[in-house]
């Protein structure tokens, strides 16, 4: 099975819902722990990164695609 690419900025979809009723989050902290915020309510959560990678869905939106080569946003 391959891993899941995640980076910063991206937004991403959770197995479970956060009690708001989304499960759309966005990085916000990359380590040993990841800190999220969920894009409804705009709560922020850090969780360890084997618990994050559990969890992890799919990535909805990448930060890196929405850049180009020169770092300008598209």
């Amino acid at each position: 099975m391959e891993r899941k690419t995640f980076g910063l900025g991206d937004i991403v979809q959770m197995k479970k819902p956060h009690p708001c009723g989304t499960n759309e989050m966005e990085i916000i902290r990359m380590g040993m722990d990841i800190r999220i915020k969920c894009v409804g309510c705009k709560h922020s959560v850090l969780i360890p990164r084997a618990k994050f990678e559990k969890n992890l869905k799919k990535v909805l939106r990448s930060s890196a695609s929405d850049t180009d080569q020169s770092g300008s946003i598209v």
